[in-house]
């Protein structure tokens, strides 16, 4: 580490409002955590999107209200830092209970925030910057319009306009200032955000997820059947695979291969609908420990159909630490961790015949030629996701941020 930089402060505060249904940045926040644990004191300061749901959740007009200051969340995130005395914050998403009074706070206090981007948000209504099957990078340049008006957020134009607002107002009030530090977790991400005036380059550091690798390869073993691991959203490509299995059926009838799908999301009933025509398709639902293992040891391929812009990917990870190939749109950041017939196999996000097309090629694909596909992806792994070379450059951006006034 340079010299010249100033030594990072002890005591971290680590900030995250999880999502109403667990995916990989859950996943990813908690190994942070961890990681960073091992260096630094850290103190949790954690919200959760199931706060506003049932008997005990604040009224809708008070959720409207919060959704632009949360006074509650900021007393919440003032009496963790005074607690923990901490130097600087280190944020993920910090919506909805969170809210912008976070950054309010942090400028306040005239405390650094290093923030980690694992979506589009703040610059995105959606975080996704894609609906109904389209991307609408408009929003990275400031312009909402086409999102509210295609109800990105929670399927309702009114909702979506008061995201809207609220982004507006957010980086109008100047609480971003707070963030010394945006570390976005692909070089494609950070390519698109500061090619469109997002956000100054100086300030964006690319950091990809360091990963626990297995300390040995487990044993293989191959099911037959292929996995997709995520949420259960439009932009992870949930229809198009879906589209994609009975397109196989009509062509291989009883030699369809089988698909489990493992997740929760508002596309969980679309599932459900369509197993119900189709006997080769399987919903698993939300899994983990023990049954997750077993579902990405056991299976063929993992399949990563997003269609969105994805910043990186982390259930390809999960699928090369147990020697498993991969089947994966050329969607943003995947591009960068999935070598096109080394590690697996490319497709168009979107492209019901792309996927069609990889899954019959795994298919013909010699058993002794798929065993080499997925050490490659398990030798990546070993290779790039080192978590001490993680820690030696999140402390370097850490430093950084904190010489910036």
């Amino acid at each position: 580490m340079a010299s010249s930089l100033p030594q990072s402060p002890r005591s971290l505060l680590h900030v995250f409002n999880r999502y109403l249904f667990w995916g990989g940045e859950e996943l990813i926040v908690d190994k942070i955590h961890h990681d960073l644990a091992t260096i630094h004191d850290m103190t949790w300061c954690r919200f959760d999107s199931a706060e506003w749901t049932g008997p005990t959740a604040p009224s809708k007009f008070e959720q409207v209200k919060r959704l632009f200051y949360n006074p509650e969340s900021r007393s919440r995130f003032e009496s963790a830092l005074d607690t923990s005395g901490a130097g600087a914050a280190v944020f993920h998403n910090i919506h909805l209970v969170g809210s912008p009074s976070l950054y309010h706070a942090a400028v306040k206090r005239g405390l650094p925030v290093v923030q980690f981007l694992h979506n589009y948000r703040p610059f995105s209504v959606s975080g996704t910057l894609h609906l109904n099957g389209k991307l609408m990078p408009d929003a990275l340049y400031g312009s909402y319009r086409k999102e509210v008006m295609a109800g990105a957020w929670q399927n309702s134009i009114v909702k979506s306009a008061l995201f809207a607002i609220m982004l507006k107002a957010l980086h109008r009030s100047g609480w971003l200032k707070s963030v010394k530090a945006w570390v976005t977790v692909s070089d494609f991400m950070r390519q698109r955000l500061v090619a469109a005036g997002a956000l100054p380059a100086a300030r964006v550091h690319t950091l990809r997820h360091a990963w626990n690798a297995l300390p040995m390869t487990p044993t293989v073993e191959d099911a037959g059947y292929y996995l997709f691991l995520g949420r259960l959203v439009e932009s992870k490509g949930v229809i198009p695979l879906l589209d994609a299995w009975d397109v196989m059926r009509a062509q291989l009838g009883d030699r369809t291969p089988l698909l489990h799908i493992a997740g929760e999301g508002p596309l969980a009933d679309a599932v459900q609908q369509r197993l119900r025509s189709n006997p080769y398709i399987n919903q698993l639902g939300h899994i983990s420990g023990e049954t997750k293992r077993e579902a990405i040891r056991r299976c063929r391929a993992v399949i990563v159909p997003s269609t969105w812009w994805e910043p990186l990917g982390l259930v390809i990870y999960e699928a090369y630490d147990y020697a498993k190939p991969v089947l994966v749109a050329k969607s943003g950041g995947l591009n960068e961790i999935v070598q096109h017939g080394v590690t697996g196999l490319l497709h168009e996000p979107g492209d019901v015949r792309g996927i069609v097309a990889d899954v019959l090629e795994m298919e013909a694909t010699p058993v002794t030629a798929r065993l080499l596909v997925g050490r490659a992806g398990r030798q990546w792994l070993l290779r790039e996701t080192n978590t001490q070379v993680w820690l030696q450059r999140f402390e370097e951006i850490l430093s950084e941020a904190m010489l910036i006034a």
